[in-house]
Order: structure tokens, then sequence, then C-alpha cells
């Protein structure tokens, strides 16, 4: 079993990949979303695109790593909000999927020289694809990563809390920025969404370069070994 420290550097890596293939990934996707109905009348450009989906399979790799990996430990502060973590991150994970199989379903349309029926069905799969990153990374990952990983490395003190604190001010409004997109008070991806994301961004970043560089803090949680817990060195 990894140490506590071994778990934290880990855990700053796994973010940092997540942190990285998410914004290659959503750049790679461009050709698609901003013009479906072009692309599959065009030549396309495939290896761009499934470039862009082996990202994503990664960064859902990463996701479940994120939270797998320090549960053991989390689970000493709050057991019941370590879970909701967790199953945050396997929801984000599953928007993530659905969002993958959209963007494949496009290329495929590409590919079989689809005609003017099919343009419509592209650009309903790429909608699809932006009520996904809205649901997920929109949503989701402001009770997940923003709200309850923040509250649980405030509590525990694992790392500096002013830096958990950005989690805590960034979940609520990455969530509103969300809820305001969704009944289309603001625009997706506009100057009010990305400004409310900053928090967030700067949370998610923070915390996998600190936990990658320093490791945990000194906290009563890493001396509160469970019995049946063992490290192996």
């Amino acid at each position: 079993m990894l140490s506590d420290q071994q778990r934290a550097r880990w855990f700053g890596v796994l973010f940092l990949i997540t942190f990285v293939t998410s914004i290659l990934a959503l750049t790679l996707y461009q050709p698609v979303l901003d013009d479906p109905v072009g692309y599959i009348a065009g030549a396309g450009h495939d290896n761009r695109i499934f470039l862009g989906v082996a990202l994503e399979l990664l960064l859902i790799f990463a996701n479940i790593g994120t939270a797998v990996v320090p549960y053991p430990l989390l689970k000493r502060q709050n057991e019941t909000i370590a879970l909701g973590y967790v199953t945050a991150r396997i929801v984000e994970c599953t928007f993530i999927l659905v969002g993958i199989l959209a963007v494949l379903t496009v290329v495929t349309l590409q590919q079989e020289n689809a005609g003017p029926n099919e343009g419509t069905l592209a650009y309903a799969l790429a909608a699809l694809k932006d009520w996904t990153f809205l649901l997920g990374p929109g949503f989701v990952v402001g009770i997940g990563n923003g709200l309850l990983l923040g509250y649980l490395m405030y509590r525990s003190a694992l790392v500096p809390r002013r830096m958990a604190m950005l989690g805590l001010i960034g979940g609520p409004l990455i969530c509103a920025s969300g809820i305001a997109v969704l009944f289309g008070v603001i625009q997706q991806g506009g100057t009010v969404q990305s400004i409310a994301t900053i928090p967030e961004f700067a949370w998610e970043r923070s915390l996998g370069i600190y936990l990658t560089v320093k490791g945990f803090r000194p906290s009563p949680i890493l001396a509160a070994r469970a019995p049946d817990e063992a490290v192996i060195a």
C-alpha cells in the first residue's frame, strides 16, 4: 500500500493530468464543435479528433485516480463526504464518456459521406457534447472538486487552508454559472462564465502543483490510521 506522502504526490500528478488533458482535448475538438455540419461535409480532421478522444480517455482514468488514491485518507476526515467526492468524480466521467461517443459519432458520419439529413444529426450530436461539458465539468465539478474536496482539504489542513478556500468559493460559482447558462441568463463559454471559473481553475492547478512538489502538510488524520490499513515499503 502507498504511504501517505506517496498518495499525496500521485494525487497531485493525476490532478495535473486531468488539468492538461481536459484543456487540450477541448481545443482539439473545435472543428467538430464549431461547425459540425461543415465538418461532415468536408475532408474532416479525424486524427486530430481521435487524439482528443485519447486525451479524454486518459482524463477519465486520471479522474478516477484522483478519487481512488486519496480516499483512504479523506475518509478519516469524513467518510460520507469522501464517498460523495468519489461519486461526483464517477458522475463527471460518465458525462465525459457520453461526450466522447457523441464526437466519435460525428466522425463516423463524416467518413460515411453523410447527406443533408445527417448534417442535422451532426449538429445535434455537437450540441449533446456541449451539454455534457456544461453538466459535467460545468456543474458536477463544482460540487465534487470544489465543495466536497475543498471542504475535506480545508478541515483536514492537508494543504494550506487559504488554498482550500479557493475550492469552497469556486465550487458554488461553477454551479451557479452552470445553472445560469442552463436557464439562458448567461452565454455558455462567455465572459461571465469564464470569470466564474477562475477560482476553481486556480484551486485545481494549485492543488496539483502543491501536492506534486510538497506532498501533504502535517495533519492529525495522517496519524489516524485505521486498524485495517498497512503500509508496505
